[in-house]
């Protein structure tokens, strides 16, 4: 995978963009790419996180130039099958079931701000830049708009995506869609702060968390969600990973799952 640069160390995996020479733009290489590697580490049971970041100067600039121009002389049902493999893959970060951890330096742009929102935590330096830009090109952030609007706010999302203004890592944090502000210096200690609360927690809870909460938000509070979310809770005690949790938790002791640790 040459657009990408996938570390593993224990539990926890780390996918860089590796294109720094555009600044980590993504073309259909880059969301091929992705998309493999997040349906390959979303199997790996043994995952408690992965880390999503870019090398070089730039988390991810949007869309590369090289591709924009080839997009230019497209049909339409040529940009519709372009566009699909974006939403698929940006679906795909979203739903895999460990939980990802965006690292964000530099500029964040277009596509970019969609890859960001896709994951379940923010850590950025207060360098970064964030911007929506497409509406300067005449287009629209049509794939990311429901990740976006999720992480960032309909308020927010309002004003940016018409706009097409840049806004500041500090902005971003005020907003809620950024939830660690560092320096450039301290990103990476703070991104292993996160890290390493995640992996205390136990493995299957971890997923069993962030799946709940993608399938509670916004859903009406009636009969059926309480008594899905009772239904949830029952299972998860139930387990044998529930029962040690608790049992540790009582007796003062290190769950099992932290053996070794």
């Amino acid at each position: 995978m040459s657009s990408l640069d996938i570390q593993r160390q224990g539990p926890v995996a780390r996918v860089f963009l590796n294109r720094p020479e555009v600044r980590n733009a993504f073309n259909d290489a880059v969301i091929a790419e992705l998309s493999q590697a997040f349906t390959t580490l979303g199997q790996d049971t043994s995952l408690r996180a992965i880390v999503l970041g870019g090398h070089g100067k730039a988390f991810c600039a949007g869309a590369d130039l090289s591709w924009m121009r080839a997009m230019a002389d497209y049909s339409w049902e040529q940009n519709r099958a372009d566009a699909q493999a974006l939403a698929d893959m940006l679906y795909t970060v979203w739903r895999c079931p460990v939980p990802v951890v965006g690292r964000i330096h530099g500029d964040c742009y277009a596509g970019g701000v969609g890859l960001a929102a896709v994951c379940d935590v923010l850590v950025a330096s207060d360098a970064a830049g964030f911007c929506l830009s497409e509406a300067k090109l005449g287009l629209l952030p049509g794939t990311i708009s429901p990740y976006v609007i999720r992480a960032l706010g309909e308020q927010a999302s309002r004003r940016y995506f018409v706009t097409a203004e840049r806004f500041s890592a500090a902005q971003a944090h005020a907003l809620g869609f950024v939830h660690e502000l560092c320096s450039a210096e301290a990103l990476d200690a703070t991104v292993e702060n996160i890290v390493a609360a995640l992996s205390t927690n136990g493995p299957m809870a971890l997923r069993a968390c962030k799946q709940l909460v993608q399938d509670v938000a916004g859903a009406p509070i009636d009969g059926a969600l309480r008594a899905e979310t009772a239904r949830r809770i029952a299972d998860i005690r139930a387990s044998d990973e529930g029962r040690e949790g608790v049992q540790s938790f009582l007796h003062k002791r290190k769950p099992s799952w932290l053996d070794g640790a």
